[in-house]
C-alpha cells in the first residue's frame, strides 16, 4: 500500500483541493429541487477527500523516515518563481482535522440544516478548498488566494438560514475579515520590497541576510502580517467578533468554523518557525513575547467568558478562544518538546469544539420544546415551596409515577453523555485527550531539557505563569460546563426526550470517538507530534526540499537528456557493435582484433614514456 500511494505522490496532494473545487462547480449546474443529490455528492467528495488524507498522512509518516515532505509545482516552474505545495507532518494533520470535522458537519446538517438555504452545499464545499488551500500552499500569495476563497464561502456559510441575528453578525464578520484581508496585503506588499520574494522557503533563507537599515521596516512587516493571522487566530484582543458569529452560525456550520481559528494558529506556527527560528539571524524569535503574553491573556479572555455565558453556543466559542489562546502561548516558547504537546492538544480541542456546537443545537432545540420554558427562569425552586420547605409528594409527578428511579429516555442520555465527554475534554480532565495533550506542555514547562531533545529553553516566569494558566481556565471551564450541564440536564425532571435523528447522532459520536481514539494511540501520536515538532524547528529541511525541487523537463527536453546521458552513448555503442559489417570490408578474426589492440596498447605505452622523457 505504501509503495502504490508513493507512486501517486505528488499528484496526490492535488486531491483535497481539486475534488471539492470540481464538486462545488459541478453542483453549481443543479438547481435547489435537487438537494438531496447535492447532498449524496457533497458526502461522496467529502468521504474519498478523507480517505486521500488518510493516505497522505501515512505517505508523510514512514517508518524509519525522520522527515518526509512532498513538494508539488503546478506550473512545473521551480521554487521561488513558480507555484509550489508541500506536504509536511504539520500539514497531513491539519488536512485529516478539516476532512473529519467537515464530514461530521456535513452528516449533521443532513437532518435538516442544508435545506435552510440556497447554495449550501457548493459554499461547503468551496470551505474545504480553501481550508486545504491553505495548510498546502508555500507561497504567501496563493495563501492570500485560498484566504479569500475561504472567507467568501464562510460569508455565505454564515448567512446560511437567514434571520436577523445572522444577517447582523453576518455584517460584522465581513467587516473585520475584510480588514484582516487589507492588512494581509499590506504586509505581504512590504515582505516583497524587502526582500523580493513570496516563497516560503525563500523568505527563510533572505531574512538573515536582509540589511540592517531595513530590518525594522522587516519587522513591521511581520507584525502587520501577524496581525491578519492573529485576527483569524482569535487572539485578544482582536477576537470580539468570533462569539456572536460562531453562535449565530447554524450548527454544522460553526462547528466547521471551529477549523477557522486554527487556520490562523497554523500559519502563525508555519511561518513563525520558518522565518524567524533559532537561525534568522538578527530576527530571530521576533514577537515570542507578544505570541506568549497575548496568548494567555487570551487563555484567561476565554476562560471568564464560558463561565459568563449563559447559552450553549456563546460557551463553544469561547472554548475555541480558549483553545486558541493556548496554542499560541505554547507556540511563542520555541520549543520542540513543547509544540509537540500543542500538535497534540489540537485535534482533540478542535474536535470537542465542533462536537460541543452539534450538541448545542440539539440541547437548544430540546428546550425550545419544552412549554414550561427554561427552569432557572422560574420564581420558584423546582423542589421546593415559597417557605423553602420540601413540598409534598415532590418525589411525585401528575401521574402519581415515581421522579427518582424513573429511566432515563435514550436520546437524552446519549445528549447527556456526549456533553460529559465534551466537559472532560476541554477542560483537560483525564482520562481522555484533552488530559494528555495539557499534560504534555506542563511537562515540557516543568522540564524544559526533557531528555536532551529540545533547545533547553529556561522557563522564567512567563513559564510559571502558563502553568498556572493551564491549570485554572482549566478548572473554571470546568466549572462552567458542569454548571451548564446541571442546568439543561439535571435541574428540570419534567422535561420530555429530546428528537434526536441518527444524522445528528452519529457525527458527534464520530467526534467523540475520534478524541477516545487519540487517548488509546496516545503513544502513536505524540510520536507522530514529535517528529512533526523536530522537522517545524528545523527549517533547512524545508527550505532545501522546497528550493531544491527540479522541474519535470518537457518531452523534447527529456528526449534530449536522454540522448546526451552516458547510458544513451552506452546503448549506442553496443547497438553498433551489433550491426552488420560494411560490404567489402570482413569482419576481423577475434585473434587479429586481439593481436592488433595489443600493438596499440603498447604503442600508446611508448608515446607516453617518451613524452615523460621529454620533460625536464
Amino acid at each position: 500500500m505504501t509503495q502504490w500511494i508513493a507512486n501517486l505522490m505528488p499528484h496526490l496532494m492535488l486531491a483535497p483541493i481539486m475534488l471539492p473545487m470540481f464538486t462545488a462547480a459541478l453542483m453549481l449546474f443543479l438547481r435547489e429541487e435537487h438537494q438531496r443529490f447535492k447532498l449524496g455528492m457533497n458526502l461522496i467528495s467529502t468521504v474519498i477527500g478523507l480517505a486521500s488524507v488518510i493516505m497522505l498522512l501515512g505517505w508523510t509518516n514512514q517508518a524509519g523516515a525522520p522527515v518526509t515532505m512532498a513538494v508539488y509545482m503546478p506550473g512545473n516552474w521551480p521554487a521561488p518563481f513558480g507555484i509550489a505545495l508541500a506536504l509536511d507532518r504539520l500539514t497531513a494533520l491539519m488536512l485529516l482535522v478539516t476532512y473529519v470535522v467537515a464530514l461530521a458537519a456535513l452528516m449533521f446538517s443532513a437532518a435538516r440544516w442544508h435545506r435552510a438555504g440556497v447554495h449550501f452545499h457548493p459554499l461547503f464545499q468551496l470551505q474545504l478548498m480553501g481550508l486545504c488551500g491553505a495548510f498546502l500552499t508555500a507561497d504567501l500569495f496563493n495563501l492570500f488566494v485560498f484566504f479569500e476563497i475561504m472567507l467568501a464561502a464562510s460569508y455565505g456559510l454564515l448567512l446560511h438560514g437567514s434571520g436577523r441575528t445572522r444577517i447582523q453578525s453576518g455584517l460584522h464578520y465581513i467587516a473585520i475579515n475584510l480588514a484582516a484581508s487589507s492588512l494581509f496585503l499590506i504586509g505581504v506588499s512590504m515582505l516583497y520590497g524587502i526582500t523580493g520574494t513570496l516563497n516560503m522557503a525563500d523568505l527563510a533563507r533572505a531574512i538573515p541576510q536582509v540589511h540592517e537599515a531595513d530590518r525594522g521596516l522587516l519587522h513591521a512587516a511581520a507584525g502587520i502580517l501577524g496581525t491578519a493571522f492573529l485576527i483569524k487566530a482569535a487572539m485578544w484582543p482582536l477576537n470580539f467578533w468570533l462569539v456572536p458569529g460562531y453562535s449565530a452560525a447554524t450548527a454544522p456550520v460553526g462547528a466547521v468554523f471551529a477549523l477557522m481559528t486554527k487556520v490562523g494558529v497554523y500559519v502563525i506556527l508555519r511561518l513563525w518557525t520558518l522565518l524567524f527560528s533559532s537561525e534568522a539571524g538578527a530576527s530571530a524569535l521576533f514577537g515570542s513575547s507578544w505570541l506568549i503574553l497575548g496568548g494567555m491573556v487570551t487563555m484567561a479572555f476565554g476562560a471568564i467568558g464560558m463561565l459568563g455565558s449563559q447559552r450553549l453556543t456563546h460557551m463553544a466559542g469561547f472554548a475555541a478562544i480558549l483553545s486558541s489562546g493556548t496554542l499560541l502561548a505554547a507556540t511563542g516558547f520555541g520549543e520542540n518538546l513543547l509544540t509537540a504537546g500543542l500538535l497534540y492538544y489540537l485535534p482533540s480541542s478542535t474536535l470537542a469544539v465542533s462536537a460541543l456546537f452539534l450538541i448545542a443545537d440539539v440541547v437548544d432545540r430540546w428546550r425550545a420544546d419544552e412549554e414550561e420554558g427554561e427552569p432557572y427562569e422560574d420564581d420558584e425552586a423546582p423542589f421546593l415551596n415559597a417557605e423553602l420547605l420540601p413540598s409534598v409528594g415532590f418525589n411525585l409527578d401528575e401521574h402519581e409515577e415515581l421522579l427518582i428511579g424513573r429511566a432515563f429516555p435514550a436520546a437524552a442520555a446519549f445528549v447527556g453523555l456526549s456533553f460529559m465527554v465534551c466537559t472532560l475534554l476541554i477542560s483537560g480532565l483525564p482520562p481522555l485527550s484533552g488530559f494528555v495533550g495539557k499534560f504534555a506542555m506542563l511537562t515540557t514547562l516543568l522540564n524544559p531539557l526533557g531528555l536532551g531533545t529540545s533547545n533547553g529553553m529556561l522557563m522564567g516566569w512567563m513559564g510559571w505563569l502558563m502553568v498556572a494558566l493551564l491549570i485554572v481556565t482549566g478548572l473554571m471551564a470546568l466549572v462552567a460546563l458542569t454548571r451548564a450541564g446541571i442546568r439543561h440536564f439535571w435541574a428540570n425532571p419534567e422535561q420530555n426526550a429530546p428528537s434526536l435523528q441518527v444524522a445528528e447522532g452519529l457525527p458527534i459520536a464520530l467526534l467523540l470517538l475520534c478524541c477516545v481514539a487519540l487517548t488509546v494511540k496516545g503513544n502513536d501520536v505524540m510520536r507522530y507530534t514529535q517528529r512533526a515538532a523536530n522537522a517545524l524547528h528545523s527549517p533547512d529541511v524545508y527550505v532545501q526540499t522546497v528550493l531544491g525541487m527540479e522541474p519535470v523537463p518537457a518531452p523534447k527536453e527529456k528526449k534530449a537528456l536522454e540522448q546526451a546521458s552516458p547510458q544513451a552513448a552506452a546503448r549506442a555503442a553496443a547497438l553498433a557493435m551489433e550491426e552488420p559489417p560494411v560490404e567489402g570490408i570482413s569482419a576481423p578474426e577475434p585473434e587479429v582484433e586481439l593481436q592488433a589492440l595489443g600493438a596499440m596498447k603498447l604503442k600508446t605505452s611508448g608515446n607516453a614514456l617518451a613524452h615523460k622523457e621529454m620533460r625536464p
